[in-house]
């Protein structure tokens, strides 16, 4: 084992270069390491469960990658397969159970799984799918014989596998898919551990702290931020199965949870409970997340009293950004080093400082939004799996490429302007679906929203919203337009000419909003549609069926019908 002479912010221990080896630390801790409200484990049980679960994993390799899936909620056997992989040097591949069944069997395929980790309720959604796997593969953790087999694997002594280094594969992340297809992001023993004691400086954790995990831990929201930090401090995992905006609070509570991580869309959710005078009785000091409102983020510190640290960062890595106290509202902070820029994609120029108004809104779009790169970030990108055109993709001309368009003000802060699918071009002008998207969550009744290009009849695109609100028939059309022709910040050009209205947007596993869905749906769908045409004051009228088909006829009129 190898580890670096540096004690750590907390005291406990050396730092460490593998989760193998942060494991082997925790053995003889008494402190809880993993909570549920039905049981509880110290870390010395979870080192030892992990060990019985690599045991039982040697046991039934094969040739081949040793890769094992696991498709469970937030329950205690998927921390302890974490442990298990990293100490017999196989790999975590999380399956997104929100997957339909056939990207589900496509992804289960690609990533070449030797071995899958369920449970009942997972087996159903797997039995009927082609996976090239035989029954013996499939291990269940709610089957009576499974404790069987654990039991008959438990070992005297937990120890690491020879060949586990820091260059071992760790975990295959599939990135979200809200614009595209699914890939499989490469994460070692090694960078984990980096990211595990990294994160535990950059956002404060110690070994005091109790961690609610309520994001799926098949994401890398959870295992960088929460649970690799958990583990290099010794601190305590609390897990729910799955995130819920009306139990979070009882959770906390019931754990004394003082840290979790979020996505902006659950955050969405949580802020639009019943506010109760006791939301502030609760043991929450600070928080990590990406991509909530500016609006949720001010009325959460008010309301529940924690820090939150809003960040920006991808399975990927490779990004970096410094937190900056002094960052304006909606800055991510500023660029880590000289090597984090913002460019033009077809000149590599770094693009011109963003000029804002009053109320933050980029005046000079076409000059200042780029895409963000890193100059040095090719090291720490570790590829994605089987797909060396992605890869190509991803290090161009030396440099990493985010695929996320950004800018920075004339003071230096780097802002994220939202994924670079999400650039919409209206007229010859671009804007960034992300910016539109903070306009309508600023609306009380919009739970969360989804922003997207559709083809214009004629030439280019045209704005499409997708929001979601607690109760359709209380939805109010006129009065939600009014309130866009107020919005100082919202241009004409951005302004959505489609409106879809839900009360159950499409999401991904991680609780983003699904939007290459739809877009690919458009106008096409039960749920209520608006449409606004002509200039002026916004107006919407909801479209009917004739209005859909006579709009379609347009295409075909055009000869543009290979849009749709």
């Amino acid at each position: 084992m190898t580890g670096a002479t540096e004690v750590t912010s907390t005291g406990v221990k050396l730092e460490r270069a593998t989760i193998a080896e942060m494991l082997l630390d925790r053995l003889g801790d008494q402190r809880l390491g993993v909570r549920t409200r039905e049981q509880d484990w110290t870390w010395d049980e979870v080192v030892c469960e992990s060990a019985a679960r690599g045991a039982l994993a040697k046991s039934l390799r094969r040739e081949g990658p040793f890769h094992i899936g696991v498709l469970l909620e937030n329950v205690p056997d998927f921390l302890f397969w974490l442990g298990g992989a990293a100490l017999s040097g196989a790999t975590i591949v999380g399956i997104n159970p929100t997957r339909g069944a056939t990207e589900l069997e496509a992804e289960i395929r690609y990533v070449d799984c030797q071995l899958i980790v369920t449970d009942s309720a997972g087996m159903a959604k797997l039995r009927e799918l082609d996976l090239g796997l035989e029954p013996d593969r499939f291990l269940l953790v709610d089957d009576p014989a499974y404790s069987y087999r654990l039991a008959a694997h438990t070992v005297d002594r937990p120890v690491i596998e020879p060949d586990v280094d820091e260059s071992t594969l760790m975990l295959l992340l599939f990135t979200s898919g809200t614009t595209g297809m699914s890939k499989g992001v490469k994460c070692s023993q090694g960078r984990l551990a980096r990211l595990a004691y990294s994160n535990s400086v950059k956002y404060g954790h110690v070994r005091e702290d109790v961690d609610y995990c309520c994001m799926p831990l098949f994401h890398g929201n959870a295992l960088m931020a929460l649970w690799a930090p958990a583990l290099a401090n010794g601190a305590t995992v609390c897990l729910t199965r799955k995130f819920s905006a009306s139990g979070f609070l009882p959770d906390v509570k019931f754990y004394g949870a003082t840290f979790f991580t979020y996505v902006g869309k659950a955050l969405g959710y949580l802020m639009a409970t019943p506010e109760t005078p006791s939301d502030i009785d609760n043991t929450l000091v600070r928080a990590f997340g990406t991509e909530a409102s500016p609006e949720d983020k001010v009325e959460f510190v008010r309301r529940f009293g924690a820090e939150l640290f809003e960040g920006y960062g991808s399975s990927e890595g490779a990004g970096s950004v410094k937190l900056d106290p002094a960052a304006p509202e909606g800055a991510l902070g500023r660029p880590a080093h000289e090597g984090i820029a913002v460019v033009n994609p077809e000149t590599r120029e770094e693009c011109a400082r963003a000029i804002l108004d009053e109320h933050g809104r980029v005046l000079n779009p076409d000059a200042a939004i780029g895409e963000m790169i890193n100059k040095e970030g090719a090291r720490a990108f570790e590829g994605y799996y089987k797909n060396d055109v992605a890869d190509a993709e991803r290090i161009r001309h030396g440099w990493y490429w985010t695929g996320d368009l950004g800018y920075v003000d004339e003071a230096g802060f780097l802002y994220f302007a939202g994924r670079k699918g999400d650039w919409i071009r209206v007229d010859g002008e671009n804007t960034s679906a992300l910016m539109i998207e903070r306009v309508l969550r600023r609306h009380p009744a919009v739970i969360a929203t989804g922003v997207y290009a559709i083809p214009d009849p004629r030439s280019g695109d045209q704005v499409m919203a997708a929001i979601e609100v607690a109760d359709l028939e209380k939805f109010d059309a006129a009065e939600f337009a009014s309130y866009l022709d107020g919005q100082a910040d919202l241009g004409s050009k951005a302004t959505p000419r489609f409106l879809r209205v839900s009360t159950n947007l499409p999401v991904t596993g991680s609780n983003k909003v699904l939007k290459r869905e739809l877009q690919a749906e458009k106008w096409r769908t039960g749920e209520p549609v608006y449409r606004w045409e002509g200039r002026g004051g916004v107006e919407y009228r909801a479209m009917t069926e004739d209005d859909k088909t006579a709009l379609e006829a347009e295409f075909v009129s055009f000869g543009r019908q290979r849009f749709l």
